[in-house]
């Protein structure tokens, strides 16, 4: 258990530096890129991106199926597993580079009436770049998916935190010398290599995997392929939610649009991780506690009990952006992104219910039902394209933002809670129930967030950060009189605690250092 509270606080670090680096870089990047040098980056990234899903679920295969051999102790059928997929992926690498290359071959066809001469240069070696990166990370991430299986959450975390802080590190002395986007992704690139080589390191030297490739095991694959199908499924799906409005956006609109939706969908991204960073790390736990016939009241319960703490950080979040969003995009990114901010917010708002309930994912997998969930969502992703389009056409971003709102609204709130209920067999009017008591503290501080609006007029940014400031006391005022339970307030007392014996050490190492 050690390893799971270490690993949610490394994520929980993770994502605030993530979000120190969006609030310091990001700035300075799109200032020093310009709109649409920075709309260029984003949309070759988003079409690129579409090669991720190659991975076709395998990774989450990785982490269930080695979970499950350290159950049963069987270091001789790992060594099979991992060099199956060790197979498999090097195949995928090699796929990769052929799909990367064709595409290289046909972005004048693509683009041609929305990008210029130079852009579409700049594209093309963004495209093979992006390739070779991905062609690499696939039987290179094999590594980072067992280190998750054996639970090595802190040093996983401690990776991602070091490439996190580096690619802006590296990156930003080139902008500040005049090189553009293919220098970023360049660095990025090499940035990621780097990380996962280190990974093969750690595994060989201190898990003592070994990759057995004699005897391929077909029945364990049929099964496999079974499990990984609807997760590939999934992937899919999220590529169409989150990257397909930027794609088409950049067909049918040129590059400045798409720079205005990559900033939304930043804020979109940076919201997403503050859920997704937990409920990752429970899915080696809880297909072990499926496998051990553990019945759907605990699996309720434990997708009640983090739900209401994800549903207190995200309605925080959510509710913080409502008031005092607008004001901030325009002091972070300039006028000229200021639809950013009802871009997000469209999203925002339904993107909620999903998130809090992501644990639910986490179950679906250990119990191999999350098949159906897959499927209404592909149907859902398709109708979210054929609207998006016209829809883009005529209002651009804003009704991209519409298209996904909706989709989301259809598929993962209604059809996917029906699912829950009736099929899975966790009790969500019990969940909906625990997370209804939480909003009356919700409602009550934003109403009072308005009237602070109202109040303090000045959008200056000392007056921002006041307001914010307030805005945060009362939040954790009102849940601590009439929202939190007493293990939410365990929880917070807890961290409370930890972060004042962390600023006390460091006082007291910096007051020792002045008296010698």
């Amino acid at each position: 258990m050690n390893q799971l509270k270490a690993g949610a606080m490394l994520s929980y670090l993770s994502i605030f530096i993530t979000i120190s680096i969006a609030l310091l870089y990001t700035p300075v990047m799109i200032r020093l890129l310009g709109q649409s040098e920075y709309g260029l980056y984003a949309l070759i990234g988003s079409v690129v991106g579409y090669l991720s899903i190659l991975d076709m679920g395998l990774g989450n295969a990785i982490v269930r199926y080695t979970a499950r051999n350290r159950t049963i102790g069987n270091k001789g059928e790992e060594s099979k597993l991992n060099g199956m997929f060790m197979i498999i992926y090097s195949f995928i690498g090699i796929l990769t580079i052929i799909i990367g290359l064709m595409l290289y071959y046909n972005m004048d066809n693509m683009f041609e009436l929305s990008l210029n001469k130079n852009e579409l240069e700049k594209a093309k070696t963004m495209v093979l770049l992006l390739t070779f990166n991905f062609a690499i990370s696939f039987p290179l991430g094999i590594f980072g998916s067992i280190m998750q299986a054996y639970e090595r959450f802190v040093v996983t975390k401690i990776v991602s935190i070091i490439r996190s802080l580096l690619i802006p590190l590296s990156t930003l002395p080139f902008l500040l010398v005049g090189f553009g986007s293919v220098a970023m992704v360049a660095i990025s690139t090499l940035v990621n290599i780097l990380c996962l080589i280190y990974n093969v390191y750690y595994c060989f030297k201190y898990l003592n995997i070994n990759f057995y490739f004699a005897k391929f095991d077909y029945t364990l694959m049929k099964e496999i392929i079974g499990y990984s199908f609807f997760i590939f499924i999934g992937v899919i799906v999220d590529k169409i939610y989150w990257s397909t409005d930027q794609f088409i956006l950049g067909i049918v609109s040129g590059t400045a649009p798409v720079a205005i939706y990559a900033i939304a969908m930043q804020f979109i991204n940076l919201y997403m991780m503050f859920s997704t960073s937990i409920s990752g790390i429970f899915l080696p736990r809880i297909s072990v506690m499926v496998d051990n016939n553990i019945g759907n009241l605990e699996l309720t319960k434990i997708m009640i009990k983090f739900g209401r703490l994800q549903f207190i950080i995200m309605a925080y979040i959510l509710s913080g952006f409502v008031l005092f969003g607008q004001a901030f995009i325009n002091f972070w990114a300039g006028s000229d992104y200021k639809e950013a901010f009802y871009i997000t917010m469209i999203i925002m708002i339904p993107l909620i219910i999903p998130l809090i309930q992501n644990i639910g994912i986490s179950i679906l997998q250990a119990k191999n039902l999350h098949g159906f969930r897959s499927m209404i969502l592909i149907f859902i992703a398709i109708f979210k394209i054929v609207i998006s389009i016209p829809l883009s056409i005529k209002f651009g971003g804003l009704g991209t933002a519409v298209a996904t709102a909706f989709s989301l609204f259809i598929g993962n709130i209604i059809l996917l809670n029906i699912y829950y209920q009736q099929k899975v067999g966790l009790n969500m009017l019990l969940f909906w129930k625990n997370i209804g008591y939480l909003s009356v503290p919700i409602s009550l501080s934003t109403i009072i967030g308005f009237w602070i609006n109202g109040v303090m007029l000045n959008d200056g940014i000392i007056i921002l950060i006041l307001k914010i400031i307030i805005y945060s006391i009362i939040y954790l005022c009102m849940m601590w009189v009439i929202g939190f339970n007493q293990f939410e307030k365990q929880t917070f007392l807890s961290i409370y605690r930890k972060v004042i014996n962390i600023l006390v050490g460091i006082f007291h190492r910096l007051h020792l250092k002045k008296a010698n």
